[in-house]
């Protein structure tokens, strides 16, 4: 089995920015781009992406998981980034047109069609480092991937990083490369000296995410999770997962809360804690490494309403429970 993500569809879908308009998009071959050495994006890190999957059900129709959401938040990004303004109904067509192209290819589940849109800065101007680009391209990439964790997740290992940032706070909120670029070394650091999966930063003591997915804590029939600001992106996994709590009678609390509380209350019975994202969907945590002390999580085994949340996510992104939030676009 291939490495999630290193599998494409030979085309994808593409558009153009230039002269002040966007081109109409096309379906072009996926293996290569073409743009000058000096573009934008290879010098000031014009660029942003989105994560997203398409799911095959038993009737045979393919359906993309909270596409409009998506799309917002890849305006949102290039806006932020100060790259040309997407349009959103434009993305929107390219996503269905591409996936609608390889439908026979959507894994059935637990696989899906991972969909990958991405936009950058493509002007030739290495003068531009204070200046955005006036010209760029943006593509929906399509990679067939299955389970994520193909042979069984098991409960993860989170060191608590306190001094550091994923991410300048400013640059929390959009979705861009640089910000995983920065969070890889101390990820590395952490892997090779406490055998940690993942770091969960924590600057000043305020937990806000991991190298590449949102937190959250659970305490019985609370949700504890940091609330929206700049300083961490607006997970769709995550408001997903959320929505599905408070629907099912859970209280979710969006709040800041500190290292001390969540090592205290992961050292009661029953807690949970969990990483929410795209590819990961919902993935346990069952330990926490902070100042060379390691404390287990509830039992430290994946927990029970983790698994329940992932399972009610699952059965609507596979069409076997009701898409009751509209959050399902049939190609």
């Amino acid at each position: 089995m291939a490495a999630f993500g290193t599998v494409f569809m030979p085309k994808m879908a593409l558009a153009t920015f230039e002269n002040n308009s966007w081109t109409a998009s096309g379906i072009v071959p996926s293996d290569k781009l073409e743009f000058h050495p000096g573009a934008h994006v290879l010098h000031y890190s014009s660029t942003c992406f989105e994560g997203l999957k398409a799911f095959k059900h038993a009737d045979g129709s393919v359906n993309v998981f909270r596409m409009d959401a998506n799309i917002n938040r890849m305006a949102q990004s290039s806006e932020l980034l100060n790259l040309p303004a997407i349009d959103k109904d434009q993305l929107g067509q390219m996503i269905k047109d591409v996936v609608a192209l390889y439908a026979d290819d959507v894994p059935l589940p637990p696989g899906s069609m991972y969909i990958r849109p991405t936009h950058i800065g493509t002007e030739p101007a290495i003068g531009k480092a204070a200046a955005p680009t006036e010209s760029s391209l943006l593509y929906v990439l399509l990679s067939p991937v299955g389970d994520y964790f193909a042979s069984g997740a098991k409960p993860l290992r989170l060191l608590l990083e306190e001094d550091g940032m994923r991410c300048a706070p400013h640059m929390g909120m959009i979705k861009s490369g640089g910000n995983y670029a920065s969070a890889l070394g101390p990820i590395l650091q952490a892997r090779k000296e406490h055998d940690a999966d993942q770091i969960l930063f924590c600057p000043n003591g305020d937990v806000q995410e991991t190298g590449a997915a949102n937190f959250i804590l659970i305490d019985g029939n609370e949700i504890i999770t940091k609330a929206l600001d700049s300083t961490f992106l607006h997970g769709v996994t995550r408001d997903s997962i959320l929505t599905i709590a408070r629907d099912a009678g859970m209280t979710v609390s969006e709040r800041d809360f500190s290292v001390d509380e969540l090592i205290e209350r992961a050292k009661k019975p029953g807690t949970e804690a969990a990483l929410s994202g795209t590819a990961a969907v919902l993935t346990s945590v069952g330990t926490l490494i902070h100042q060379g002390q390691e404390f287990t999580v509830g039992s430290g085994e994946a927990g029970e309403t983790t698994q329940k949340l992932r399972q009610m996510l699952n059965d609507i992104q596979w069409g076997k429970a009701e898409d009751k939030f509209g959050w399902l676009t049939k190609v």
